[in-house]
C-alpha cells in the first residue's frame, strides 16, 4: 500500500497509473532506447518531485504507477515526462528521428487512472508484467 504523506496542513497518498503510447505505434522502445528512458523518466520524477512506483514498457508504450503530492497536476507531469524523454531521446538516439517522421515521439494522447489501496497490487503485477505474453 502507498505510504501515508503529510504536508503542510494536510494528509494525503496519491497514485495515479498512467499509460502513452509511442506515436504511429512504433516498436521503438527497445534495448538502449527502453533503458535510456527508464533512467530518463526516473530522474524527471526526482527533479519534480514525484515518485515513479513501477514502470515497464513494451515496445510502443509505457506504463508507470506514479505517487505525487496534491501540488502535482496531472498534465504537468505528464508534460515533463513526455517532453523531455522525447527531446532526450531524439538527441542522444538519431535514427529515431527518421522512424518517426514528424518529429514526436509520443501520441499525444495518455490514460489516467486514479489507484486505490484495493487495486494497488493488481495494477502493480499489471505493470510488471508488461513482457510476459
Amino acid at each position: 500500500m502507498s505510504e501515508i504523506k503529510y504536508g503542510r496542513g494536510y494528509v494525503f497518498s496519491i497514485q495515479y497509473h498512467i499509460v502513452w503510447c509511442v506515436k504511429y505505434r512504433h516498436k521503438v522502445l527497445l534495448n538502449d532506447v527502453e533503458i535510456r528512458l527508464k533512467e530518463i523518466l526516473s530522474q524527471i520524477a526526482l527533479d519534480n518531485h514525484f515518485e515513479i512506483a513501477e514502470m515497464e514498457s513494451d515496445s510502443d508504450h509505457i506504463h508507470l504507477l506514479v505517487e505525487c503530492s496534491p501540488q502535482h497536476a496531472i498534465p504537468s507531469m505528464i508534460k515533463a515526462l513526455k517532453g523531455v524523454s522525447a527531446r532526450l531521446l531524439f538527441k542522444e538516439f538519431p535514427p529515431l528521428k527518421q522512424k518517426l517522421w514528424g518529429g514526436h515521439l509520443w501520441n499525444p494522447s495518455y490514460f489516467v487512472a486514479t489507484v486505490s489501496e484495493n487495486t494497488e497490487k493488481q495494477i502493480r503485477e499489471y505493470i510488471q508484467n508488461q513482457k510476459v505474453k
